[in-house]
């Protein structure tokens, strides 16, 4: 039986994908990562395309070696799933990470994340055989609260900078059985020699989002 951890706040265990690299404070309930050098979860989009003469154009290999801590059993219905997210960013790209995992080809990020610029900024990335990559917004601070909710069949990601009013960050589907959908936390660092991410304030709340524009 892998590790399974207790997180105040989340309805059951989650499975870490290496101990070592989580640590929950028992008397505040974060949840910390250290993400080690080089890691990531992101598929190119660039890989097997096909140039003019009809020849596949070997891409990025695939890399799915970031830090991660998922529930053990999918969620049922719908949910919200929040968090404060600290990282203490040291290069481009290091993040802390709100997760949905299906499998290897099938999930979604919704990260805090170091831009090229280096500027704290929201991202989110969706995988469906391969990734795609986008931008929303700048942060000014260090710390910012996510949001991953599930209405029906469809995920919504929002970001709040006072934990109070959302900014509507994504709406989007995965074909095929949600019910294999796993929510939890990842941290990466594809760049850099590794990060910590923190996140605390955690709540799981098995109740539909009403409306995904009016920042409730």
């Amino acid at each position: 039986m892998a590790d399974q951890l207790a997180v105040p706040g989340m309805p059951g265990p989650l499975v870490p994908s290496s101990a070592a690299l989580w640590r929950i404070d028992e008397a505040t309930g974060a949840v910390t990562v250290s993400a080690q050098p080089r890691t990531d979860i992101f598929i190119d989009p660039s890989g097997g395309a096909v140039d003019a003469a009809g020849n596949t154009e070997p891409g990025p290999e695939p890399v799915l070696n970031a830090a991660t801590l998922l529930g053990t059993l999918p969620p049922e219905g719908d949910f919200q799933f929040s968090a404060r997210v600290t990282v203490d960013f040291g290069a481009t790209f290091d993040a802390g990470v709100l997760l949905i995992w299906r499998d290897e080809r099938c999930w979604g990020k919704l990260c805090f994340e170091f831009s090229p610029e280096g500027e704290p900024m929201i991202v989110s990335v969706i995988c469906r055989g391969v990734a795609d990559d986008a931008n929303a917004f700048v942060v000014a601070d260090r710390s910012v609260w996510l949001r991953v909710s599930r209405i029906g069949r469809v995920y919504a990601y929002h970001a709040a900078l006072d934990g109070r009013t959302w900014q509507l960050i994504r709406v989007f589907g995965f074909d095929g059985d949600i019910s294999r959908d796993r929510v939890g936390f990842a941290g990466q660092s594809p760049t850099g020699d590794g990060c910590s991410a923190t996140f605390d304030e955690i709540q799981f709340r098995a109740e539909r989002l009403a409306d995904l524009r009016d920042g409730s």
